[in-house]
C-alpha cells in the first residue's frame, strides 16, 4: 500500500470526466459509497452534490470552481504526462474493488486508453460502468450464474487462452488475440465459470450484471499479481 493517496477496506467509485449519467453513478455509489476523482471528474461530483474524498491527476481539466470550491487537501496533482488521468488515480487507490464512471463517452482513443489501463492494471480489480454495459478484466477465475440467454463478450487485448462452462459457445482450445480470434456476442447457457491463463481478456456484460459480478468476485478473492 506505499505511495497509495486513497486507503479503503470497502470497494471505492471512481469518476471521471467523461460521459457521466446520474442513475449509473448513483448505482455505483449503492455498492461503494466513497467517491474518488480522476482530474475534472470532481465536475461530476460537485454537479451531482457530491464532495469528493479524492480529486487525482494533473488537474488540467478541472475547473476553476470546482478547484475554488473543494478543499485544497483532497486535491492531488500528479504533473506527469506519460500516462492518462485514470491510469494516475487507479494506481493511487488501494481497495478492494474500483468502479468506474465517467471512462465511457464519444472519443474512441479515450476509450481504448482506459481499457489499455484496466490491462496493464490487472492487479487493481476494477469495473467500468456505463449506461448498458460493464467492463472489466476477467479474473484468474469466475463462476457466476447470470440469466439463460444473457450477452457475454470476451475480447483480448493480448494472447491469451482459457477455459469456460455454462457458454453457448466454449473457448477451450482457441488462441484469442486482438488480431484473431476474438470472443464477443457470446451467450450464457448455465451457471458460467470461466478460466484464464493470463490477465489481458475483457469480459463485457450488460450492467444489470453488476451485483452479481461483485458478489461472484468476493466470493472468489483470487487475483492477478500486480507488475511493473
Amino acid at each position: 500500500m506505499l505511495n497509495k493517496i486513497v486507503q479503503s477496506a470497502a470497494p471505492v467509485t471512481l469518476l471521471g470526466a467523461g460521459r457521466v449519467e446520474r442513475p449509473v453513478f448513483e448505482e455505483a455509489r449503492g455498492f461503494a459509497p466513497e467517491v474518488v476523482c480522476a482530474d475534472g471528474g470532481a465536475d461530476h461530483a460537485r454537479a451531482f452534490g457530491v464532495v469528493p474524498d479524492a480529486v487525482i491527476g494533473d488537474l488540467d481539466s478541472l475547473s476553476a470552481a470546482s478547484r475554488a470550491a473543494l478543499p485544497s487537501g483532497r486535491l492531488y496533482h500528479i504533473s506527469e504526462q506519460d500516462s492518462t488521468d485514470f491510469d494516475k488515480a487507479l494506481r493511487s487507490i488501494a481497495a478492494p474493488l474500483v468502479l468506474g464512471v465517467g471512462f465511457d463517452g464519444s472519443r474512441a482513443d479515450h476509450q481504448l486508453a482506459a481499457l489499455n489501463v484496466l490491462v496493464r492494471r490487472a492487479d487493481q480489480r476494477c469495473i467500468l460502468l456505463n449506461a448498458d454495459q460493464l467492463i472489466m478484466v476477467a479474473p484468474p477465475v469466475l463462476e457466476i450464474a447470470l440469466p439463460v440467454g444473457s450477452l457475454l463478450s470476451l475480447f483480448p487485448m493480448r494472447a491469451v487462452a482459457g477455459r469456460s462452462c455454462g457458454l453457448r459457445w466454449p473457448i477451450e482450445g482457441l488462441a484469442f488475440a486482438p488480431d484473431g480470434m476474438i470472443g464477443t456476442s457470446n451467450e450464457v447457457s448455465g451457471r458460467v465459470r470461466l478460466e484464464m491463463d493470463q490477465p489481458g481478456m475483457l469480459l463485457i456484460l450488460p450492467r444489470t450484471a453488476l451485483g452479481a459480478v461483485i458478489a461472484a468476485l468476493a466470493a472468489q478473492p483470487a487475483q492477478w499479481p500486480a507488475t511493473a
